[in-house]
């Protein structure tokens, strides 16, 4: 399924992924941002705060910025 990820570390880039079902936004955390912890970061789905668990589904919205 496709995600639109942003990511506001740095350069910043926001781009249409791939990611498998069932995905929870700790796993999407893990495998795209190479340090830190999610409690380092304000992380959204579709504009709203989120916990580390929620399950991702087709066309979310995730935003990662650093706090």
């Amino acid at each position: 399924m496709k995600v639109l990820l942003i990511n506001n570390d740095g350069g910043g880039f926001a781009d249409h992924i791939d990611v498998p079902e069932g995905t929870t936004v700790q796993q999407l955390f893990a495998e795209r941002i190479k340090r830190g912890s999610p409690s380092d970061f304000l992380i959204r789905v579709n504009r709203q705060p989120c916990p580390a668990d929620q399950t991702l589904r087709e066309g979310d919205r995730v935003s990662i910025t650093p706090t």
